[in-house]
């Protein structure tokens, strides 16, 4: 499965972003997706994930996950974006039941990254 993310860019504090995720040949609906970030020299962190069935989670009130299973992707809308969010943003994918939505560990797919920089 190949994951294409994209929508990253550069934006101002306070502004927003959305992110777009969509497997190649694969029904969305069938895989547990996860939104990662990483910048230098840390681990990568858990964004927002959506399970299978649709029900999703993110840590931050500022950024909200949907899924569009007619368009094949999901979102990720980020809004009053703060420096510290600036990152490579990752999407990631397993249809397995198992998968730890938050443990990036536990994800067979990933997309190469878009980036994101919020400037002050």
């Amino acid at each position: 499965v190949q994951l294409q993310a994209y929508g990253g860019g550069w934006v101002q504090a306070g502004g927003s972003l959305r992110l777009s995720c969509a497997p190649s040949g694969e029904a969305i609906r069938n895989y547990n997706m996860g939104w990662f970030r990483q910048v230098p020299g840390k681990e990568r962190e858990f964004v927002c994930g959506i399970r299978r069935s649709g029900s999703n989670t993110c840590p931050s009130g500022r950024f909200t996950l949907s899924r569009d299973n007619a368009k094949n992707t999901i979102y990720l809308q980020m809004n009053s974006l703060k420096p510290e969010d600036t990152a490579v943003y990752y999407c990631a994918g397993d249809s397995r039941r198992t998968v730890a939505i938050r443990d990036a560990q536990s994800y067979n797919y990933w997309g190469q990254g878009t980036e994101v920089t919020v400037s002050s």
